[in-house]
């Protein structure tokens, strides 16, 4: 599959993952926007992509600073006139067990991955809207989708980035905007300390780049979790059980409690197609019937 003329932003890029998706997706046709937090290591990776045939821009700016995004974005546009990929991978780390974290580190892991996703998506949002085409990609974690011991601030922020491709893939739909999510492990400069020196070795960053290609071609699906890693590929989804009406009588809880293995039983669970699903779903087994569906649409 070729990139062959399109044009990606990629956040975070002077290094580690960001560095080798940034790579990747110029090998694959794309003129690649570099970006980093400081210049040195964004023009490091954007010269390397030109020195291997590629096109490439270098971009310095903080992923939550508003007035850099924008420059940054205003500069793809002055250059080569659209944006149609976005990867949305700068972030941080805070790891300290939730008693012994300040809140200080919350606040600023959370404004870096999930406000710096948001900000970078709002700044390429329109223009994206207007040339009816565009690919997003938010980086999740299975720090957010399952947990992880000391990562409160992380898996908070991660499993947010999920909420906002859920909500931003159905509002992009009608506009040729795909959203998706990338869970990638892979050994950064994040996860030194955190895994093994064997484990290092074989998740090297750029086995988990090669999931991008799905996620942002002109084939790409919407509202995907990708989880990657080592050269392994698996989808992560959020799902609903049937569940169990148990209605409005005064020994509800008791009942709740009573059918729990009902409720939580996973055969025949679902991945709801639109928030509202559930609401729909709730309303029909109280006997309203299909007519909840006009109302979520």
């Amino acid at each position: 599959m070729s990139l062959e003329g399109r044009v990606a932003i990629i956040t975070g890029a002077g290094g580690g993952l960001g560095r080798a998706h940034a790579l990747f997706l110029a090998r694959h046709g794309a003129r690649v926007v570099v970006n980093d937090l400081a210049w040195g290591p964004a023009a490091a990776v954007a010269d390397e992509i030109v020195a291997a045939g590629g096109e490439a821009l270098a971009a310095a700016a903080s992923v939550t600073d508003e007035a850099g995004v924008a420059a940054m974005v205003a500069k793809t546009l002055d250059h080569w006139g659209r944006v149609d990929i976005l990867v949305n991978n700068a972030g941080i780390l805070r790891d300290r067990t939730f008693a012994k974290m300040s809140l200080d580190d919350f606040r600023l892991v959370v404004d870096v991955h999930l406000m710096g996703a948001a900000v970078c998506t709002k700044a390429v949002w329109d223009v994206m809207r207007a040339q009816a085409y565009g690919r997003v990609v938010m980086t999740t974690s299975s720090s957010g989708l399952y947990g992880n011991f000391g990562q409160a601030n992380y898996g908070a922020a991660k499993m947010a980035l999920v909420g906002l491709m859920q909500t931003l893939a159905l509002e992009g739909e009608r506009y040729g905007i795909r959203v998706n999510c990338l869970a990638p492990t892979a050994a950064t400069q994040m996860t030194h300390g955190v895994l093994s020196d064997e484990s290092l070795a074989l998740l090297q960053p750029d086995r988990v780049s090669p999931g991008l290609l799905a996620l942002v071609g002109e084939g790409a699906p919407t509202r995907t979790v990708l989880c990657a890693g080592a050269g392994h590929f698996a989808q992560a989804n959020v799902t609903l059980t049937r569940g169990r009406y148990v209605g409005d009588a005064e020994d509800a809880g008791q009942q709740v409690i009573a059918h729990w293995g009902e409720i939580a039983d996973r055969s025949g669970e679902v991945a709801p197609p639109y928030g509202f699903f559930q609401a729909e779903r709730e309303l029909a087994s109280a006997g309203l019937g299909p007519e909840v569906d006009v109302v979520a649409r």
